[in-house]
């Protein structure tokens, strides 16, 4: 009894201890995990699930290899010395296969080392080769350039940019009334020219309609004087067919009733 006793306690104890080293590990759905060797990467990493590790002379870091998000303000100038406040959305993930490296190169601390500086270096190149017009209407083309930078920039340091957009464009309240004013201008004059064409289509109407009207009376005056008959053709048209009840003396009848 006394032997099942002992090798009772010990078999708790030693469970107790193993307990206590965590010789297993799970590495989650998601993650990879970097296997250190007294705190040195060795150049293994696991996959999601259950692993063995050898107590206290093994530790396993967990890193997430999902897609993450990280928004960042910035301020930039443009070609022409405006300065733009801008809003950078970034998703990203960590190379699932370099997270080793990442680990031992840069560290958990990746987004404050190498992200939110790469985000500042690639708006300030890109926004450096536009005026201020130029990045509002060429915004597409000032967003693909600032993505292919950071893709530049970060695929180097095993990170994968999945997808990137500028949520907030703002300038100065001096240039945001100077491009208010621009367009009101632009559109006076844009009106100003429209009535211009206006009127003169009109005036090239009036102008029309007049030679119209001039060649129609020519053509009938041309016409009355090849044949008088006509004359009397238009008064029969016109005729009521009642004679008139009196007539002064030495009155010639306007009609001819032969």
């Amino acid at each position: 009894m006394k032997k099942i006793i002992v090798f009772t306690v010990l078999g708790i104890v030693g469970l107790i201890v193993l307990i206590s080293l965590a010789p297993f590990v799970i590495v989650g759905a998601g993650e990879r995990g970097v296997v250190l060797n007294w705190s040195a990467f060795d150049g293994t990493v696991l996959e999601p699930g259950i692993h063995w590790r050898t107590p206290i002379a093994q530790s396993v870091i967990a890193i997430d290899v999902q897609t993450q998000k990280v928004e960042h303000p910035t301020i930039a100038y443009s070609k022409d010395i405006q300065p733009v406040d801008t809003k950078i959305a970034l998703n990203f993930h960590l190379d699932p296969k370099q997270v080793g490296m990442l680990y031992k190169e840069i560290g958990l601390d990746y987004e404050s080392r190498i992200i939110t500086p790469s985000i500042e270096e690639a708006v300030k190149q890109t926004m450096a080769n536009f005026t201020a017009e130029e990045l509002i209407s060429r915004r597409g083309e000032v967003k693909d350039m600032i993505k292919g930078a950071l893709v530049e920039r970060l695929s180097p340091r095993y990170v994968v940019v999945d997808e990137f957009s500028v949520t907030d464009f703002s300038f100065s309240d001096q240039f945001e009334e100077a491009v208010e004013a621009k367009q009101v201008a632009e559109q006076q004059a844009l009106k100003a020219k429209n009535d211009l064409t206006r009127i003169s289509i009109e005036a090239q109407q009036q102008i029309e309609t007049a030679k119209a009207s001039a060649e129609s009376i020519r053509i009938q005056a041309d016409a009355l004087s090849r044949n008088r008959d006509l004359v009397q053709l238009r008064a029969v048209e016109k005729w009521n067919g009642i004679l008139p009840q009196y007539m002064l003396s030495g009155t010639v009848p306007f009609l001819n009733l032969k």
